[in-house]
């Protein structure tokens, strides 16, 4: 009998699977980019490495990421990310995006859902397409793309999402929260071109009746009722950051209307502040007492200054409108308020998803995208580089809220489960079984921990001895490589 010599072998590590619940040591070989065993006997290989006393797993897959950059992936890398998908806010036109990624390589897996807000700024809005996310965080707040469309235009509007789900684009994404007087016939419409391709949508709410009672539809209410009058497969996205104090109600809308069959996914991540274009409709000076908070609640990114009053806030939404801006809607130190972002992202089957940002430069210059570490002024929410590292620290390590193969399947399998119907490429992810990818993760349980802060947003997380992305390390030892960019292009090809 001839044994296979495997390329790489993980010999000895505590594997987790969350697929089949397999939590045992065993030896994990794997060839080109793929696994190509999983046995507590001893493998072969080309190269071995001793990772005794280690936990691997699935790498992380985030649904919810901004972070397009190559400085911004390896960030994400060293809190465990493999996979980085933009479906909230996705992009338009989606081969844009696709294009730049490819050309300039990347070191984590990449996709991007078909954007609504985007196409729709070209087609009611009139703005010219393209730009990436730049050009879709700079309109945010233009009441152009926001004002009541005319059938022509919602025609033009229902094409062009249908051009960019034949791109490949992984569904829709709706930011209808920064849009919230559009017409709920539209939403509904959006959510059924979804349901003909059988593809998701992945929806910022718009806002709750309990924060503004004159909203055209509760948020909560409008996305339950597109997934059960269309089938569609509705991802809600940071459900924490959308229902804040009214978590509970919308916990059980939802609870409900998955019984009746609906097919709702949620996802939180576990931070009380958000952060997003400082021109957001929300934030509008006469808005912010709809969520109990005013001007000195945000921090614009670009200075670091707390935003000190109404005029200060209006000078700075129309001299910057994409300029990012830290948001707090609640407060970390105050146990009733992180009751709630706890009761969020333990609901049943609650997907972790970073909604990790674009990083901020603060100098006169963007440096080289290859630079790293980090340069000095670069900024962003602690969430891009903590997310899921915060999630193993708090939750499993200190709360015992979760157990580590909870944790480890909210992070790696759910994701994956939300896409697969749709997304052939994800049924190989998400797990440690023969055959699937070789995007792993290698860390120690007891030591992987955030270290980003509101004060250092970019302090990279620590514990992981290993992140592989088809394979190939992208961290290795606890460190970045960074003469490697395996990250691979994900689309809905059928």
């Amino acid at each position: 009998m001839t044994t296979k010599t495997h390329d790489l072998v993980l010999a000895g590590a505590r594997v987790l699977d969350p697929e089949t619940g397999h939590d045992a040591v065993a030896n994990v070989g794997v060839t080109g980019g793929t696994i190509t065993a999983v046995s507590p006997d001893a493998l072969e290989g080309h190269r071995t490495l001793d990772v005794a006393g280690l936990v691997l797993a699935p790498g992380w897959i985030d649904l919810h990421s901004h972070s397009h950059t190559i400085a911004g992936h390896r960030l994400q890398a060293l809190d465990g990310v493999t996979t980085v998908l933009d479906l909230e806010a996705g992009v338009f036109p989606v081969a844009e995006a696709y294009d730049v990624a490819a050309a300039q390589g990347r070191p984590l897996n990449y996709g991007f859902s078909a954007s609504w807000a985007q196409a729709r700024m070209t087609a009611v809005g009139g703005l010219p397409p393209g730009g990436g996310l730049d050009a879709g965080l700079r309109n945010l707040g233009n009441p152009a793309w926001q004002r009541e469309a005319t059938s022509r235009q919602l025609d033009a509007l229902f094409e062009l999402i249908r051009h960019d789900l034949a791109a490949g684009a992984l569904g829709i994404g709706l930011l209808v929260g920064y849009a919230p007087r559009v017409a709920p016939e539209e939403y509904l419409s959006v959510a059924g071109l979804a349901a003909e391709a059988g593809m998701p949508t992945y929806t910022h709410a718009r806002d709750l009746v309990d924060q503004v009672p004159d909203i055209p539809i509760d948020g909560a209410e409008e996305v339950v009722r597109a997934a059960a009058a269309t089938g569609a497969h509705m991802h809600y996205c940071h459900i924490n950051s959308t229902s804040l104090r009214q978590v509970d109600r919308v916990l059980t809308l939802v609870d409900k209307v998955r019984a009746e069959g609906a097919r709702i996914s949620t996802e939180a991540y576990p931070y009380g502040a958000g952060m997003t274009g400082v021109g957001a409709a929300f934030l509008a000076p006469e808005a912010l007492h709809t969520r109990g908070i005013g001007p000195s609640s945000i921090t614009y990114v670009p200075t670091g200054e707390r935003v000190a009053d109404a005029a200060r806030l209006r000078e700075l939404r129309a001299a910057d409108p994409g300029g990012l801006a830290i948001v707090h809607f609640l407060d970390e130190n105050v146990q009733a308020d992180h009751a709630f972002i706890d009761r969020a992202l333990l609901s049943q089957d609650t997907v972790i998803g970073s909604d990790a940002m674009p990083l901020t430069w603060t100098g006169d210059e963007q440096p080289d995208p290859m630079t790293w570490p980090l340069p000095p002024g670069a900024v962003t929410h602690p969430r891009t580089a903590g997310t899921f590292s915060k999630v193993l620290r708090r939750y499993v390590r200190e709360t015992g809220a979760l157990s580590l193969l909870e944790a480890v399947r909210r992070c790696s399998l759910l994701p994956a489960q939300v896409l697969e119907g749709s997304v052939p490429a994800m049924r190989r992810k998400g797990r440690i079984q023969a055959g699937c990818d070789a995007d792993l993760v290698v860390f120690s349980p007891e030591e992987v921990s955030d270290q980003a802060t509101y004060a250092a947003s970019t302090r990279p997380s620590t514990g992981y001895a290993h992140v592989l992305v088809g394979g190939q390390h992208v961290v290795r030892d606890g460190e970045t490589v960074l003469d490697t960019l395996p990250g691979r292009a994900i689309r809905c090809w059928r």
